[in-house]
């Protein structure tokens, strides 16, 4: 019997995991995913805990509820990988041997690479929004918070959901209004970009939301610390931003296995070839979601979008075929507004965020680069298509390549 091996069951391999169970002849193929604990996290939800708009309960469901019964599930950590021998060694020293590795380990924060960030003020008056356990430590705060300097930093790019942070900015500026202490909370976001966003159209838009919302844009500023006894944001020019609470973006890397394996970069990322997704260096391996290093968002809906993708070419190098489909970088974002709204953007490699009407031309009923009710609907129905649709792996009304239908030049 051949063998798959997926290794991580977040969005991206549990997607892959469906697909290949619901493709492949299961006499003839063992589909096998590894992963280190039982829990899903919704993450696009964990932005909405500070506000109390979600809570803990509605971000988690058991991982088992949807992996497919055909499947081969091992709950264990990862001791490396050994691509030379087609082989993975758990942390109980089981070896799992692969004809075909997908790896989809995903990213997380690394707090500790940044002096002083995980100091003592590390949840008492420093808090993320990346983990459940700082979302939540993060929303007793607020719910006890006078006011005061907020600052949102990103320390460095890239970032998993890279418009999360601007999303944190604008709730914190409708929260801080319905709370009636918006006059006394001053908002800094602070970042290593130029501009708000990583694209310019979209961070002119974006920008301006923040100017019109009163939230101070303080761009290109590389954090290089953070000062516990002064309670000031360093840069590494010695530039200081003071805060009473600091809201933090850390930087993001790839899963340790991968350097303890030495497949990655200096992130921790794997080198994917950017349109097949297969491995650079192993051509029966490939990537997957957050943890490839291609130049794309690191969000649910790109995970999506490339499982289409990676299915397609692993039928092909299964059966000895050219991997002809490739990943244009697709990404589809709803950023949330604040007061009922949102905003939408749609992109890839080649083409940055327009402004026009998505999915149909004319007639949305979504807005591009718009801030609408619609948009702010569609940010919120998304969680019910993550659990009910898009972990299983079934399809989505949104073509995996993206479409110029609709858009203005």
């Amino acid at each position: 019997m051949k063998k798959i091996l997926i290794l991580g069951g977040g969005t991206a391999g549990t997607i892959m995991l469906n697909k290949l169970c619901n493709i492949l002849d299961m006499k003839e193929w063992q589909v096998t995913l590894v992963d280190k604990n039982e829990t899903h996290y919704y993450q696009p939800g964990f932005l909405f805990i500070p506000f109390g708009m979600y809570s803990k309960k509605d971000v988690i469901k058991p991982k088992r509820d949807f992996f497919p019964s055909s499947a081969n599930i091992i709950i264990s950590e990862i001791e490396k990988i050994e691509p030379d021998k087609n082989r993975v060694i758990l942390k109980n020293n089981v070896l799992l041997s692969y004809d075909f590795l997908i790896i989809a380990t995903g990213s997380q924060i690394k707090p500790e690479e940044t002096e002083g960030l995980k100091g003592s003020l590390w949840y008492k008056n420093v808090f993320d929004f990346y983990t459940i356990e700082g979302a939540v430590a993060l929303s007793s705060f607020f719910k006890q918070w006078k006011g005061g300097n907020l600052v949102i930093n990103l320390i460095e790019m890239p970032i998993k959901c890279p418009v999360a942070p601007l999303e944190f900015a604008f709730l914190a500026d409708w929260y801080f209004t319905e709370r009636g202490i918006r006059d006394k909370v001053k908002i800094d976001f602070v970042t290593p970009l130029p501009g708000a966003f990583t694209k310019p159209i979209a961070s002119s838009v974006l920008g301006d939301l923040l100017s019109k919302k009163n939230i101070n844009l303080i761009s290109e500023f590389n954090t290089g610390s953070v000062d516990n006894d002064s309670k000031e944001l360093v840069s590494w020019d010695e530039k200081r931003i003071p805060f009473d609470v600091l809201v933090t973006v850390p930087t993001n890397m790839g899963d340790e296995v991968i350097q303890k394996s030495g497949m990655g970069d200096e992130l921790n990322f794997v080198p994917t070839n950017r349109k097949t997704l297969q491995s650079l260096n192993f051509n029966n391996v490939f990537v997957i979601g957050d943890a490839t290093d291609v130049s794309t968002s690191k969000a649910g809906s790109v995970a999506h979008f490339q499982s289409e993708i990676l299915t397609e070419n692993i039928l092909a190098a299964i059966e000895d075929r050219e991997m002809i489909a490739e990943f244009d970088g697709h990404a589809n974002c709803f950023i949330e507004s604040g007061f009922g709204k949102g905003i939408l953007i749609d992109f890839n490699y080649d083409t940055e965020p327009l402004p026009g009407k998505f999915p149909l031309p004319g007639i949305g009923p979504f807005s591009l680069l718009q801030e609408t009710k619609m948009n702010h609907y569609g940010k919120i129905m998304f969680r019910w298509m993550y659990w009910n649709f898009l972990l299983k792996g079934l399809e989505l009304p949104i073509e995996s390549q993206m479409s110029m239908a609709g858009k203005r030049l």
